[in-house]
């Protein structure tokens, strides 16, 4: 499944964050605790190098504990505050003030003796779409402020948000980047929701879920769709027998893969099938090597491509 972006969309979006970091004296992102590496922007790093860091794994309702447990001392060994959260539910909420406001006691305290009083904390907030941004910003200020809605991209501006007298939130636009040219990251975004459903095949990409989950945690789909299989099937085997478990057929009694492949993404989604994480920080170095392999490749073929038309036109 080749999953793309646009170059100059991305061009656009990281100066507009640059600005927008400028701004602040926290950068707060919002990652999916199932794939917390692929839901995470790597230009925050570089931007906001010079500013305090806060990672919030959202949705740890939906992740494995262990998984979970293993991203948050990863996070904090590069320097980053974390909080395991649900905004959903509120859980974690209240930490993340009480986190700021550690982060910048120094800075505040030296303020005061200057005789600066009721200095603002400025914090932003990013992530990408359909990370629970909204719901986050909404169960935190206690109100309606920023719109939610189950499809990405549904926030298109940034705005502040007053809290208290001592801090205010700077809310961005859900982005994505240039990242998932990297075409394992892509998949992983897609699996969670995170890119628009209608613009990507729901049968190829519940394949590739299978996939997935053949090597990561088969045991999931025999327990929530009661059928038997082993890991060297294909993947096209099991989606048939889910449509077949769930009696979903097509005129002529052919199964009904679409639908099958619907349901089974929904139902991750949902976590319905059981708290799972897709990723962990041992899986890092194996998908950076393989993006080097890539690009090695690609940039043979272009060299060829270019020695050929060379040859040609002699």
């Amino acid at each position: 499944m080749n999953i793309q972006w646009y170059p100059g969309h991305m061009t656009k979006t990281r100066r507009m964050m640059e600005e927008t970091i400028s701004l602040v004296d926290i950068v707060i992102e919002l990652v999916d605790a199932r794939i917390p590496y692929s839901s995470k922007n790597p230009d925050l790093d570089t931007l906001a190098k010079n500013k305090h860091r806060i990672i919030l794994l959202n949705k740890c309702d939906l992740a494995d504990e262990r998984a979970t447990a293993i991203w948050t001392e990863y996070f904090e060994n590069q320097g980053f505050r974390v909080i395991q959260m649900n905004a959903l539910k509120g859980t974690g909420m209240n930490e993340v003030t009480e986190a700021a406001r550690s982060l910048m006691k120094e800075k505040i305290e030296k303020l005061k003796a200057r005789g600066r009083i009721n200095v603002p904390i400025r914090s932003m907030i990013a992530g990408i779409p359909n990370v629970g941004k909204s719901t986050f910003i909404n169960k935190y200020v206690g109100k309606t402020t920023a719109k939610t809605g189950d499809k990405p991209g549904v926030t298109r501006g940034k705005q502040w948000i007053k809290l208290k007298k001592d801090f205010e939130l700077l809310d961005t636009p859900g982005i994505l980047w240039p990242k998932f040219e990297d075409q394992e990251v892509g998949l992983k975004l897609a699996f969670t929701g995170a890119i628009n459903d209608d613009i990507l095949d729901a049968e190829t990409l519940a394949l590739s879920f299978i996939d997935h989950m053949l090597v990561r945690n088969a045991e999931c789909i025999r327990k929530r769709y009661q059928i038997a299989f082993d890991t060297i099937e294909e993947s096209h085997v099991v989606l048939r027998q889910i449509a077949e478990a769930r009696g979903f057929k097509l005129k002529g009694g052919e199964p009904d893969l679409e639908r099958a492949a619907k349901i089974l993404l929904d139902e991750f989604r949902g976590g319905k099938l059981g708290r799972i994480t897709l990723e962990l920080p041992e899986d890092i170095d194996e998908m950076l090597e393989a993006k080097v392999a890539k690009e090695k490749l690609k940039a043979a073929e272009d060299r060829a491509r270019k020695q050929s038309y060379k040859n040609k036109n002699k």
